[in-house]
């Protein structure tokens, strides 16, 4: 974040690379040895480009919405779902998509997946019910909820996995096979979800225009209200001090440190003319990216909150934004199909 900036378009200017994909950005990853970028499209399209250089490179794999993106099991591949019904890998080498399971008429629309070396997992949330399946893609086991999955979330050590639903979430431990899921009720639709790094609380986005938290383990409720719109994406900060979500016209911060966040006021960054669409935190730093309703894309330091711009608006609503796995570079996708890389390794 050193250095000049001297308009708002600068740094995708300077230090970045697009493209236009003329279709939706629906979801984007990288991949785990943080060496590709992958991004699906609305017309089953996913979009590959090296993060070292070279061009972007398109892959018809849906028949169909891409819906969910991750990185897959392995250091060089991409787990999707789509609204065919279908999970599929893409090979980000060779570009081949292969099948790994079919739900019919059902869309796919979360996917995660645990790269563990004695036995990886991928989940799938295919309405009610979240499917973990093994590397070759066979099913270990079914998680039923009481309505359709909204969200999913997994902690950094792969123990546990959290599902927004109607009236509440779900918290699971992946490798039991026997054990029932902790289960947090609150009335309301749940949308996104995001799990403490220490797993310390689980707050989840709602249609009504708040977030709702409940600590852990004793479930203790937390509510944060006063958005203007529906929170559709919130992050929290690799040490768990912050939660940053989106709903209003600056990126709203709730401290998770001192008590907070009851009685606590977040911290209100990078005011704009528009909505914040999505939020993206460091996965190093005290940093937050955030892409708005108008196309304009910010990041933010916490601390020192200063705001450097990273896009001008006028490119279509972010719809879709992260960062790659050591944080040198940041991707985002707009609902008019421009699909941006910007390196922050560079030092000029």
């Amino acid at each position: 974040m050193s250095g000049m900036v001297t308009d708002a378009d600068e740094m995708l200017r300077v230090r970045g690379v697009s493209h236009d994909c003329a279709e939706f950005v629906t979801a984007l990853a990288f991949d785990r040895a943080g060496g590709t970028l992958a991004a699906g499209l609305g017309d089953g399209r996913i979009v590959l480009r090296g993060l070292a250089g070279g061009d972007f490179v398109e892959h018809a794999c849906h028949d169909g919405a891409v819906l969910a993106l991750a990185p897959d099991i392995d250091q060089s591949g991409f787990c999707s779902g789509g609204d065919d019904g279908a999970l599929k890998r893409l090979d980000s080498a060779t570009g081949e998509s292969t099948e790994l399971a079919s739900f019919g008429m059902k869309w796919v629309e979360h996917v995660l997946t645990v790269p563990d070396r004695k036995a990886p997992l991928r989940a799938a949330a295919v309405g009610k019910t979240i499917h973990l399946l093994d590397a070759a893609g066979a099913t270990l086991r079914t998680l039923a909820h009481p309505s359709t999955v909204a969200g999913m979330a997994l902690d950094p050590k792969h123990r546990r996995l959290a599902a927004a639903h109607y009236n509440g979430a779900s918290l699971w431990f992946v490798r039991s096979e026997n054990a029932k899921p902790q289960v947090f009720e609150w009335k309301g639709s749940h949308l996104a979800i995001a799990l403490h790094p220490d797993i310390e609380a689980m707050v989840t986005t709602m249609q009504e225009n708040e977030l709702h938290g409940w600590k852990l383990p004793d479930g203790q409720h937390m509510r944060m209200s006063g958005y203007p719109t529906k929170p559709e994406s919130l992050d929290f900060t690799r040490s768990g001090k912050w939660l940053a979500t989106a709903g209003a016209e600056a990126i709203v911060i709730w401290p998770f440190f001192g008590g907070g966040p009851m009685g606590k006021a977040p911290l209100e960054l990078a005011a704009g003319e528009t909505v914040v669409r999505r939020v993206a935190c460091h996965p190093q730093h005290e940093v937050v990216a955030a892409g708005f309703a108008d196309g304009s894309v910010v990041v933010a330091d916490i601390a020192r909150e200063r705001i450097l711009p990273v896009a001008a608006a006028g490119r279509g609503a972010v719809s879709t934004l992260g960062w790659s796995p050591n944080g040198a570079h940041l991707a985002f996708g707009t609902e008019s199909g421009f699909l941006a890389l910007i390196d922050f390794s560079r030092k000029d």
